[in-house]
């Protein structure tokens, strides 16, 4: 029998890491996936430190450059995936008009075209197989229109919009389809994503280890949808948008 990995995008920080430690406490080989050699250097020699049997694999990839996105997958067609997470992310902060057009550029790059693209590539080698999971990471404000935030918040709606529609066209396939939708996050992403500083005692941030519990109970779940919903609740719950 080969062994099953799980691939994390995004992994070196914040949402992944944790993400990744979690999955490590599941005993499940993975395939860990930044931009950040370091960083993901780093995570990789501390969960084979606590958990020595383990296959942890790195791969350095831009997922805002198209051509490393299909030549990322490309170079893990030799492993059996059982479950892919899609969690890397870009956001911008501010009125539309002010953004810098090349941070809009990167958003598109990365939550929108190549989420698009690692997930339809799993989806077509991977819709039959049993136990099979596609995990998406959206945001809460992929339900809503988030101004301030409209460039990000378009972004994630089309993220939770492709995961949802995936699932229902895969409703008769072994495969699962999923999008978490969480809230503010305290990572280094709120401080990457604005150009001033944001004012955190205005926010409720969960931190990146309660997020990642989220995404393991959704995973553990039938449920298609995890989200942080009005009342500041997480809740699993069939696919939100209509079909």
């Amino acid at each position: 029998m080969s062994k099953k990995y799980t691939v994390i995008t995004g992994a070196s920080s914040g949402i992944g890491y944790e993400t990744a430690l979690a999955f490590a406490g599941k005993e499940k080989n993975m395939i860990l996936i930044a931009r950040r050699t370091e960083q993901l250097t780093e995570l990789q020699k501390r969960i084979q430190k606590q958990y020595p049997t383990l296959d942890i694999i790195v791969k350095i990839s831009d997922l805002s450059d198209k051509k490393q996105v299909y030549g990322l997958y490309e170079s893990l067609k030799q492993y059996d995936i059982e479950t892919w997470i899609n969690n890397a992310g870009v956001g911008a902060s501010g009125a539309l008009m002010n953004n810098d057009l090349k941070q809009i550029e990167r958003i598109i790059q990365v939550n929108i075209e190549a989420t698009t693209i690692l997930s339809t590539l799993y989806v077509k080698d991977y819709a039959n197989v049993q136990g099979a999971q596609l995990i998406n990471v959206s945001s809460a404000m992929g339900y809503v229109i988030a101004l301030g935030n409209v460039a990000y918040s378009a972004s994630k709606f089309f993220v939770s919009v492709l995961t949802e529609g995936l699932a229902a066209e895969l409703k008769d396939a072994e495969l699962q389809a999923k999008v978490l939708a969480p809230a503010l996050t305290a990572t280094a992403f709120i401080q990457q994503s604005s150009d001033s500083e944001l004012d955190y005692k205005n926010y409720q941030l969960r931190s990146p280890q309660e997020v990642a519990s989220y995404l393991m109970a959704l995973y553990e779940s039938t449920q298609t949808v995890g989200i942080v919903n009005e009342k500041n609740e997480f809740i699993l719950s069939n696919a939100i948008f209509p079909v």
